[in-house]
């Protein structure tokens, strides 16, 4: 679909293009014709002044003739040198044309190409709970001597695929809401930010240790977007990091900015798979999904980026590490 869409835009450009080329050279060649045929009309009328005669002889009086042959030879002259700039002009402006179009459609390729991935990939996220659902539902329905317990047991697991539903749908919904100009951007303490949604998880200090510069941090966030971006970098390295093990978390600041790390224990993430973990739906390893989505580290790449910031994932075997680099907050 894209590669005759290329050749069509081509096609266009192009015929922009010579469209211009053409007129102007037909501007040139009237002007210049012009212009030839008034100079030699000028110069024939003042050979033919009575004044000349004396330099004057009856070969000379066959001006006109010779006029007119210098005028035909010029005009063929002045025709074949636009003809070939024309031609030079198609051949390059056809390459350029190409090329410009391939640049113009190349980011439209890749948003459709992530679009339908990211259609079909939706698709059988939301079928796969759906089908167990059914099939236990089914099932149920099917056993007229299924017990009180059974059948608790299968409502259980039926909530259990619909919270999964429900947060699926929502982070989607995040996903599809994330636009820079409806942010409320304001002066926001990274350090009170990064405190809360620790001790959310670990009240007592057990396995999370954060490291806080002394004084607070500011930067310039949105408030929720920050939680948000901090609860899924903290729910992620609990999520993959081996039971009881620690995580180290810790805010610096660097010049103009501030940067949030937090290092979790594991298997490591393979380096063949590093640079996907932010795409949506991806899962570097299946049997450590957690039942996650996995939308999260896709979720918090968006936000990062809606705050003109970076962020950075580096891994090995025993230790993966996430870097969060956000702008300070300056006064106006």
């Amino acid at each position: 679909m894209f590669h005759s869409a290329t050749l069509k835009l081509t096609a266009w450009y192009l015929l922009i293009l010579m469209s211009i080329s053409l007129l102007f050279s037909a501007a040139i060649y009237k002007v210049t014709s012009d212009e030839l045929s008034s100079r030699l009309g000028e110069f024939q009328e003042r050979f033919e002044q009575p004044d000349m005669a004396p330099y004057t002889s009856p070969n000379h009086r066959l001006f006109s003739a010779f006029r007119d042959g210098q005028r035909s030879t010029a005009d063929r002259n002045i025709m074949f040198t636009l003809a070939y700039v024309n031609l030079l002009i198609l051949l390059g402006g056809g390459a350029l044309s190409y090329l410009l179009a391939r640049r113009t459609l190349h980011q439209l390729e890749q948003a459709h190409e992530a679009q339908s991935r990211f259609t079909s990939d939706a698709s059988h996220e939301l079928r796969t709970p759906l089908a167990a659902m059914k099939a236990e539902l089914e099932l149920a329905l099917s056993d007229p001597k299924i017990s009180k317990t059974e059948m608790h047991e299968i409502l259980q697991s039926n909530l259990e695929e619909v919270d999964r539903l429900t947060t699926l749908s929502t982070t989607l919904l995040q996903l599809s809401r994330m636009d820079y100009s409806s942010l409320d951007f304001g002066k926001v303490d990274a350090n009170t930010v990064a405190e809360e949604v620790v001790q959310r998880y670990d009240k007592n200090a057990e396995r999370i240790k954060l490291t806080l510069p002394k004084s607070s941090t500011y930067i310039r966030a949105n408030q929720a977007s920050i939680e948000e971006l901090f609860t899924i970098l903290v729910d992620n390295a609990l999520k993959y990091s081996p039971a009881k093990s620690r995580i180290t978390a810790s805010i610096s600041v660097h010049g103009k900015q501030a940067r949030f790390s937090i290092s979790n224990g594991g298997a490591g993430i393979p380096a063949n798979k590093l640079p996907r973990i932010f795409d949506r739906f991806y899962r570097a390893d299946e049997s450590r999904s957690k039942g996650g989505a996995g939308l999260g580290l896709s979720l918090a790449k968006e936000i990062v980026e809606l705050h003109r910031g970076e962020l950075q994932v580096s891994s090995t075997k025993g230790e993966t590490t996430f870097r969060v680099v956000l702008p300070l907050f300056r006064k106006s």
